[in-house]
C-alpha cells in the first residue's frame, strides 16, 4: 500500500473511531464474503464493520486517544464502529456469533473504557435504549391516565386519592419518576384546590329589604 493510501486509512479509521459511542473488535477468519454482508446488515446504518489492518488501526487509536487495543489487534481484524445505541450492536453481535462461531469478539471500548469479551456480553443481555424508553413512556401514560380520571371523579374521592399517586410515582424508578413527577404534582394542586372549593361552605347572600318605590299616601283634589 502506498503511502498515501495508508495515511488516508489511518485517518478514516481515526475518525471512525472518534465518531463513534463505541467499538468493538472481532476476529472474522472463517466467514464468508456473503456472512459478512449479512453481518453487515443486521448491525443496521448506525454500525459500521469493517476489517482493517491492523498496524494502520493501531496508529489511528493512538491518533485518536484511544489506549488498550494493542493486545486485541492479532489476527485478520474486523471493527464494528457504533454510532448508535451500543446495548443493541452488542446484541446483533452476539447473536450472529452464536450462529456463526466464526466470528470471534474479542473486545471493545465503550466511553474510554475497555470492555473484554465478557462485558460484552453482559451489556449484550441488557434492555436496549428503545425497551427503556419505552417502558418510561409507559410509566408515564399510566400516571397521566390515573391523574386524568381523578377529574371525572367526585372532588372529595380525587383529594383522597392524591396521596396515594403522588406514593406511586415516587416508588418507580428513577429514570421513569423524573418526567412524570412535575405533572403529578401539578395535578394533584389543581385538583385539592377544587376538592377545598368544592366543598367549603356555602355562604348565603344577604338579601337588601327593597323600599316600595310607590306612594302610600293619595292626594285628594277636592273642587268646591
Amino acid at each position: 500500500m502506498a503511502r498515501a493510501d495508508k495515511a488516508a486509512a489511518v485517518a478514516e479509521i481515526t475518525e471512525e473511531f472518534r465518531a463513534s459511542n463505541a467499538a468493538v473488535l472481532t476476529e472474522y477468519r472463517g466467514l464468508t464474503v456473503g456472512q459478512l454482508k449479512e453481518l453487515r446488515r443486521s448491525l443496521g446504518s448506525d454500525t459500521t464493520y469493517a476489517v482493517v489492518k491492523n498496524t494502520l488501526s493501531k496508529i489511528a487509536a493512538k491518533d485518536a486517544g484511544v489506549e488498550g487495543f494493542d493486545a486485541l489487534l492479532q489476527g485478520p481484524t474486523a471493527i464494528a464502529f457504533i454510532k448508535g445505541d451500543p446495548v443493541a450492536a452488542a446484541k446483533g453481535l452476539d447473536t450472529f456469533a452464536k450462529d456463526n462461531p466464526f466470528l470471534v469478539i474479542k473486545g471493545g471500548i465503550m466511553d474510554g473504557n475497555i470492555l473484554t469479551a465478557d462485558d460484552l456480553k453482559k451489556l449484550a443481555k441488557l434492555e436496549s435504549r428503545e425497551v427503556l424508553l419505552s417502558k418510561v413512556a409507559g410509566v408515564a401514560n399510566a400516571a397521566l391516565a390515573k391523574a386524568a380520571s381523578l377529574f371525572q371523579a367526585p372532588l372529595s374521592k380525587a383529594a383522597r386519592t392524591i396521596a396515594a399517586l403522588e406514593a406511586q410515582t415516587a416508588a418507580a424508578t428513577p429514570a421513569a419518576a423524573a418526567p412524570v413527577a412535575p405533572v403529578v404534582a401539578e395535578v394533584a394542586e389543581e385538583v385539592s384546590a377544587n376538592a377545598e372549593v368544592a366543598e367549603a361552605p356555602a355562604e348565603v347572600a344577604e338579601e337588601t329589604p327593597v323600599e316600595d318605590a310607590s306612594a302610600e299616601s293619595t292626594e285628594e283634589t277636592t273642587e268646591g
